[in-house]
Order: C-alpha cells, then structure tokens, then sequence
C-alpha cells in the first residue's frame, strides 16, 4: 500500500518542478526586458544630457544671446563706436574747461562781422593814462561814428585794461564811466599790475580771437601813433602766409641783477651769453590769426616771462611760423612817445 502510495506521488512531484522552471523561465525574462528598457531610457538621457552641453557651450561662446554672428559683430561695433563716441566728448568737455579748445561766441556779439575783418588792434593802457587815450582817439582812432566807420573796413581798434587788485574801487569806477562815454573798452578780468603785462598781453589775444573773426590780431602800446592806411597796407601784403609774426624783430641782453629796470627773474635759462632769442618789440607786432587761435587753444600751458614781448617770442619758438621783420614797426621816442616812422 505505502509503496503505491509513493509511486502515486511522483507525478505530482515532477509537476511542481515543471511549473517553478515556467515561474523561472518567465521572471527571467522579464528581468532582461526590465533590463534592456532601463538601459536604453538611460542612453537616451545621455544624448540629452550631451546634447544640452554642446547647446549650453554655443549658448556661452556666443555672449548668452541667441543673435547670430553676423549680428553679434554688428553689435559690437556699435559698442566700440559709442565708446569712442563718449571717450570724444569727453576729451572735448575736459579740453572746453583747460582752455584748449575756443568756447562758443557770444550771439550778442554786435561788433563782430559776418565778413572776416583785416584786424583787431589792442591798445594796451592802464590806470591813470586818460590823457595818452584822448590823443589816441583824437589822432588816429577816432571815436564814436568814426570808429564804427572803421569797423565797417575791417579794422577792429579797441584799448585793453585789466580790473584794479582792489576790485570796484575809485580805478575802476573810472574805466566803467570812461566806458561807457566811448565805447571803445576791453576790459580783462585779472588784476591790471606791471607784473601781470605777460598775462595781460595772452588774455587779450584770447579774447580778441574768441570775439572777432580777423586775418590779424595787433597789439600796440598807448603811446604809439599808426597810420592806419598804411598798417593795413603792411598786413594786407603779408595775408597769404598761414602763420605771421610781424614787428621789428631785435634781440638784447637779459638782465639778472635783480635792481635793474629791466631784471629777468629767468635769466639763467638764457644761458652764459645771456641774451634774448629773436622777437618782436613790444611797442606794435602782428599775429596772424592761426598764431592768436594758437596762444587762445594752449592759454594754460604757455611760459610767461617778465617782459611782454619777450613772452610772445618764446610762445613761437619751434613752431612753424614766418617772422617779419618790418622795419615800419620801428619806432623811435620822442618827447610825446615813442613814433613809429611809417607807421
């Protein structure tokens, strides 16, 4: 009984065994797709992955922007332009406040002429010479209609003063009343002084320039008389050069004793010969209007020295300019100033 109960049994065995390698077979398999799917999304995920580093790369290379080159460089060299743009006007702005370049006349200018003038004479006075003025006026200049007149030919004259150190005083109140009878003032804004005659001297240049648009710009000593006729003659022939110094050109000993009249606190700059470079006397010269336009653009950084005339000289040394030597602006003292022979 027991051992054909045993063998009953064994077909049930082997059934079991038939059923777990099924169980098997089947997990199996799944295992291998779970596997191959796995695998795959995760090389999918690193194509992406590759793909947006390359994207993210490009993206950089090209400044985060998604413009094109083309584009990119067109950008750019709008930027560079507004840089350089800025830059300029900035330079301009700096130049405007250290003088180099000449501000904007003023529109209510009325001396000024459309047309350009021959020149613009300044006559450099002082306090207490109103005698010197009215022969001036009276001799040569004119006043009044007659100065306009004169304007209306292109010569511009005028005398040049300074302001008193002790501002809106008696010497000033002067002036102003004298200036307002003739009309026929420029007064600088700086301290009028013997040792100020070097600044006194660029300042008018300055604005002389900056005021009237002229071929020449002459200064002239308040005790020199000139024939206008012919000092207009004189520059006239000489308009077709760009760069004119005109005087009567000398050279003289620099003085270092300090009591001397004539002491130059300068003079060991002068070397051992002790003598002056080539300049204009200081009682008339011209400029022409390129020299003015210079001494206005560089009023900041020109060296003055203790003499006038001796200054204006040093201002050309180096640059490119005709020197005159016109001997008509010669002049010789006399009992009533100093007379220049033709002029």
């Amino acid at each position: 009984m027991r051992s054909r109960g045993s063998s009953n049994r064994l077909p049930n065995s082997g059934g079991f065994g038939f059923h777990s390698r099924i169980s098997a077979l089947v997990l199996s398999m799944f295992a291998t797709m779970a596997t191959i799917y796995v695998a795959a999304r995760m090389w999918q995920d690193a194509e992406s992955r590759v793909y947006l580093i390359q994207q993210l790369h490009t993206t950089t290379a090209l400044g985060n922007s998604a413009i094109s080159v083309d584009n990119k460089l067109k950008v750019e060299a709008c930027r560079e332009q507004e840089h350089k743009l800025s830059a300029l006007e900035m330079d301009l702005s700096a130049a405007r406040q250290e003088g180099f370049v000449s501000k904007e006349r003023p529109e209510n200018d009325s001396t000024r002429s459309k047309k350009r003038l021959l020149a613009v004479i300044g006559i450099i006075t002082t306090f207490g010479r109103k005698k010197n003025r009215d022969a001036i006026r009276k001799a040569w200049m004119g006043s009044g209609a007659a100065l306009r007149k004169l304007e209306e030919k292109g010569i511009v004259v005028r005398f040049v003063i300074g302001r008193s150190a002790n501002r809106r005083d008696s010497l000033d109140r002067e002036i102003d009343n004298e200036h307002r009878q003739t009309d026929d003032f420029i007064v600088l804004n700086q301290v009028e002084a013997p040792e100020e005659s070097s600044n006194k001297i660029k300042f008018f240049f300055v604005h002389a320039v900056e005021s009237w648009d002229a071929e020449f710009y002459v200064k002239v000593n308040d005790d020199v008389y000139v024939n206008i006729d012919t000092l207009g003659a004189t520059l006239s022939a000489h308009s077709d050069k760009p760069r004119v110094y005109m005087g009567c050109m000398k050279s003289g000993q620099v003085f270092s004793e300090p009591t001397h009249k004539w002491y130059e606190p300068d003079w060991w700059k002068f070397g051992y010969a002790k003598s002056y470079f080539r300049h204009a006397s200081g009682e008339i010269y011209a400029l022409s209007r390129a020299l003015a336009q210079f001494i206005s653009i560089n009023r900041s950084i020109l060296r003055i020295y203790a003499h006038d005339d001796v200054s204006a000289g040093s201002w050309f040394i180096g640059l490119d300019v005709k020197h005159v030597d016109e001997r008509k602006f010669c002049c010789s003292p006399s009992s009533t100033g100093s007379i220049c022979t033709a002029i």
